[in-house]
């Protein structure tokens, strides 16, 4: 885990966490969040909907997103304050997905900082992308 001191962070910096995504993460999101919505969990009902088969619910990004900005940069001691989110495609299970998070802010008279947030997919397709804001400790 890294601890980047506020001081020490730039705009244009950027960290990137990679993760597959597999149907056990989706039984276990939708066990955790009690979010058992049919797209995600019933193949035969996904399979009648615009997306023709399961999905992975869109969150599932949001804390790829957390885990980086938590782990990497900043990284420990990171207050998570504001996320904006935009699903802009589905996510599959196999799906390898890449969360990247770049410094485009910094207030220094309260250490917080705005990112950029993107997660992409083995194709380059964005699936999710936003903004965060963040307090560096």
């Amino acid at each position: 885990m890294n601890d980047i001191a506020y001081r020490d962070i730039t705009v244009g910096m950027t960290a990137s966490l990679k993760k597959t995504i597999t149907q056990a993460d989706v039984e276990k999101f939708a066990a955790v969040t009690g979010d058992y919505n049919p797209l995600h969990m019933d193949e035969e009902f996904a399979g009648k909907t615009i997306f023709r088969g399961r999905i992975a619910h869109g969150m599932i990004t949001g804390g790829l997103i957390s885990a980086v900005l938590g782990t990497e940069l900043p990284g420990k001691n990171t207050l998570y304050l504001e996320q904006e989110l935009k699903f802009l495609a589905p996510v599959r299970f196999g799906d390898t997905l890449v969360a990247t998070v770049e410094c485009i802010e910094k207030e220094d008279r309260r250490h917080k900082l705005v990112f950029k947030t993107v997660v992409t997919n083995q194709n380059g397709t964005v699936v999710t992308s936003g903004k965060a804001l963040v307090r560096k400790r």
